[in-house]
């Protein structure tokens, strides 16, 4: 009994450390059918951020950049095609859905819009990630040897953990690379910014 005791103390004393990320990737989920996204109002205060930085004089939008899909996603998808030639060929240097990433940062790079605007670009990633597998699902199919359905759920697949990633990393203010508002400056969650 003394065993089981001490592993829950030893368990509970590292909550603080995963325990927010936990809870900003399952909440959501579970409160699917609530009026309000649970994320929603941390998310408001933090554009609220955002956009106090943005009105700044000093402040500048700079010169759009993408790295494709972020995350890794593009970068690791061209090292494995680099170490694995056959992949690369069979499957291409960059995923097949790399020009919807794309879309999505130029609109992340903006940051403009708010929370709506937000949610709008991460669902417009998802739905082009999944009408993408319309144009190369049957060639990926033929060089697979596998149905055109498989790749097309694949494609689906993947388009929903871009969305559950987009939407728990992109938050505006989080010092991520790709951000929402990424072309403006950095906005610290919780500081304001200074006021000239």
């Amino acid at each position: 009994m003394k065993e089981t005791n001490r592993r829950f103390q030893s368990t509970r004393r590292h909550w603080p450390a995963w325990w927010p990320l936990l809870a900003w990737i399952c909440l959501p989920t579970a409160a699917a059918t609530a009026a309000q996204p649970i994320g929603e109002p941390l998310e408001q205060r933090l554009m609220a951020h955002l956009a106090e930085v943005q009105q700044q004089p000093a402040s500048h939008l700079v010169p759009f950049t993408t790295d494709g899909c972020s995350g890794g996603m593009s970068a690791g998808w061209e090292h494995m095609a680099q170490l694995f030639p056959r992949l690369g060929t069979t499957v291409g240097k960059q995923p097949p859905w790399e020009a919807c990433c794309v879309t999505h940062d130029r609109a992340y790079w903006q940051g403009r819009g708010g929370y709506q605007a937000r949610l709008a670009a991460d669902r417009a990633l998802r739905r082009c990630v999944v009408a993408s597998a319309a144009h190369h699902a049957p060639a990926l199919a033929a060089r697979l040897k596998v149905p055109t359905g498989a790749v097309a759920d694949a494609f689906v697949g993947a388009a929903d953990l871009m969305y559950a990633a987009v939407r728990v990393g992109g938050v505006p203010c989080s010092t991520l690379s790709w951000r929402w508002g990424y072309g403006w400056p950095q906005c610290a969650p919780l500081e304001r910014p200074a006021v000239p």
